[in-house]
């Protein structure tokens, strides 16, 4: 295979995790004869620096020639008091709507070494395995009308039928790929868009047969997440719940650094770590490129059709992980891997598992 990778590395420890989840690519690309060419681009408060826009046309139009999206993070507190437009969180945003992307997936596992680093009790999140997709192109966060005066902040809520068909559609196909249940959250009780999501959400559901759907208030949902996680397997939700609910289960795998996500459904697919940018942390090599890497698997998946190479991808975070070793935020027996060296970790786990993968 040849496939071209925007490659956005962006701000703070972006660009430091980012260099491993393509060190990853590149031995996968060596082993099995592809080919992957990379063209880093700016993004975010690099962009600002670089050019005074967070998102230059330059780098969108080249992210649309490409097969896929790989990003660091975006933020730095030096840019808090611009104006939104000027901030390098408005980037992003600007980014996903013209990739036109709107299904965002956020799987949140816990692998059984980090059971006993989560804040709640091991028999609770033991097991835990959910995929939340997000709603990710409507709702609160790009509705109009919206204003700002000094007496008056007004956002609107509302979706469209289509907005709400085309979410639900990508979580039951996901669901059909894992344990055929989906939860859909909204707030029907008090909300007319969530009134309009669920009755949606039912019509889809008459589809897919073999899935099963339930309903939960977000605010229900939110309190099941902490008191029964390993009980959901796709939990479907509109952009701003999803967005709080994601963080949320984040928690519960032992370190927000594990979590990779895609979002998919325009013309060219994104792939990132959950974190932010953590400049406190940047240039330190300490931060954890398990996201980026286990973000770059997600790319092989759902942009290159490279099934067989991100299971083994996957499987070498895991591999790391079970022998105890991760970096410092993680609470395994040896949490002493730099950035680098746990880069180099997955790259030398990954070897044996790409044998017998045809090249």
């Amino acid at each position: 295979m040849k496939a071209r990778i925007a490659v956005l590395p962006g701000d703070g420890i972006g660009p430091e995790v980012v260099r491993e989840a393509l060190g990853c690519l590149d031995r996968i690309a060596d082993l099995g004869g592809h080919t992957f060419v990379c063209q880093a681009l700016p993004v975010g408060g690099a962009a600002l620096d670089a050019c005074g826009d967070p998102l230059p046309a330059s780098t969108l139009e080249a992210c649309l020639a490409s097969d896929a999206v790989l990003l660091g993070a975006v933020g730095h507190p030096r840019f808090d008091a611009n104006p939104n437009p000027l901030k390098p969180e408005t980037g992003l945003l600007r980014l996903r709507a013209g990739l036109g992307v709107y299904a965002n997936l956020r799987p949140a596992f816990v692998h059984p070494m980090l059971a006993g680093a989560s804040p709640l009790r091991e028999e609770i999140v033991r097991g835990t395995d959910m995929m939340i997709v997000r709603e990710l192109a409507g709702g609160l966060y790009f509705a109009e009308p919206r204003s700002l005066t000094a007496e008056r902040g007004v956002n609107t809520l509302a979706y469209a039928r289509f907005e709400v068909e085309r979410i639900a559609r990508a979580a039951f196909e996901a669901a059909r790929g894992r344990r055929r249940r989906v939860t859909s959250v909204d707030k029907a009780n008090v909300l007319e868009s969530s009134q309009l999501w669920r009755t949606v959400v039912k019509e889809v559901a008459a589809d897919y047969p073999d899935v099963a759907l339930d309903h939960l208030y977000v605010d229900a949902c939110a309190m099941a997440i902490v008191t029964r996680p390993a009980s959901f397997d796709v939990i479907l939700t509109d952009n701003m719940f999803g967005d709080i609910l994601s963080d949320e289960a984040s928690v519960l795998t032992g370190g927000l650094g594990m979590l990779p996500s895609a979002s998919l459904g325009g013309a060219v697919a994104l792939f990132e770590p959950v974190h932010g940018s953590a400049p406190d942390l940047a240039g330190q090599d300490v931060a954890n490129p398990f996201g980026a890497i286990l973000s770059a698997a997600m790319l092989l998946r759902h942009a290159l059709g490279l099934a067989a190479e991100a299971a083994a991808l996957e499987a070498a975070v895991y591999d790391v992980l079970a022998s105890g070793r991760g970096t410092r935020d993680l609470a395994v027996p040896r949490a002493t891997l730099g950035t680098a060296e746990a880069g180099e970790a997955v790259r030398a786990a990954l070897v044996p598992r790409l044998q017998g993968i045809p090249a």
